[in-house]
């Protein structure tokens, strides 16, 4: 089945971001993040993604620590330096940022391109102990119309949730970008294939999505994280990855434009979006 004419656009390179954020070394993290931008772009990178709270660190000890840490969106330190760098060299970037909204934190995530600023969005399932920092994001899903095409975003937790990635869908993102730092399940740690991987394949082939998930590694103030960062096409195979659960990497993917939306159809009367039953299930 041929794309129709209007829904082509040239295919971009997509890369995930793997690496060690060090707690409470802002500048040292913007730096290094700065550093493997540079090097997804000289290799082909439109738009690169890193982790979550990928400029603080994850584990904090109080909230005034992390009152310390976080910064506005776009205004603060963190952002400014990450529109700053899209800007320069004519990309896309999202990542995982520590935000203050006055007296209130999100665990957020910025999007920003080579006309600066976008869009943020604020993580709405909070794990464990982000409950004790955070405010639960109050953003809604919003989908950001780029020069990439429509992406939406979402945060490690909230891709345990399949509403996430329907309602992303149905608002029409092709690709939706995951700043993450995921840790061991009760249950899965150790097995093959982390069970992230798996819901992100699935909500990928279910949603005719593609999906970027970039991933921390390293142990945290006691906190093991598992690395394993991906691209997922829209059929929900790997494009990318999986990353090892313990070095760095840097995960580069081609994004067609068009193909998530061919994607839905799945046999010569199944379209996985327009056969669904809201009648039934709301």
């Amino acid at each position: 089945m041929s794309i129709p004419t209007e829904v082509l656009r040239p295919d971009f390179n997509v890369a995930c971001i793997q690496y060690e954020p060090v707690i409470g070394r802002v500048d040292a993290n913007l730096a290094a993040m700065e550093a493997r931008m540079r090097e997804a772009h000289a290799s082909g990178a439109s738009l690169a993604v890193l982790p979550e709270l990928a400029d603080t660190g994850y584990v904090f000890e109080s909230r005034e620590e992390l009152a310390r840490l976080a910064a506005p969106i776009p205004d603060g330190l963190s952002a400014q330096r990450l529109i700053a760098l899209a800007q320069e060299l004519g990309i896309h970037i999202v990542c995982g940022l520590a935000e203050r909204d006055g007296d209130l934190f999100y665990n957020s995530a910025i999007l920003c391109g080579p006309s600066g600023y976008i869009g943020k969005f604020r993580k709405l399932h909070l794990w464990n102990r982000e409950k004790l920092f955070f405010e639960p994001g109050d953003l809604g899903l919003p989908v950001f119309d780029t020069a990439l095409g429509p992406i939406g975003l979402a945060i490690c937790y909230d891709g345990w949730f399949p509403e996430t990635f329907r309602q992303l869908g149905l608002k029409g993102a092709e690709l939706v970008c995951v700043p993450t730092n995921w840790v061991p399940i009760p249950g899965h740690d150790g097995a093959d294939v982390p069970m992230a991987n798996i819901l992100h394949q699935a909500a990928a082939h279910s949603n005719a999505l593609y999906i970027a998930c970039a991933d921390r590694i390293g142990t945290e103030r006691g906190q093991p994280f598992i690395g394993s960062s991906i691209i997922v096409g829209p059929n929900g195979r790997l494009l990318a990855g999986p990353a090892s659960r313990a070095g760095d990497a840097i995960l580069m993917a081609a994004v067609s434009p068009g193909i998530a939306v061919q994607s839905r159809i799945v046999s010569e009367r199944n379209d996985v979006i327009n056969d669904r039953r809201p009648d039934v299930y709301g």
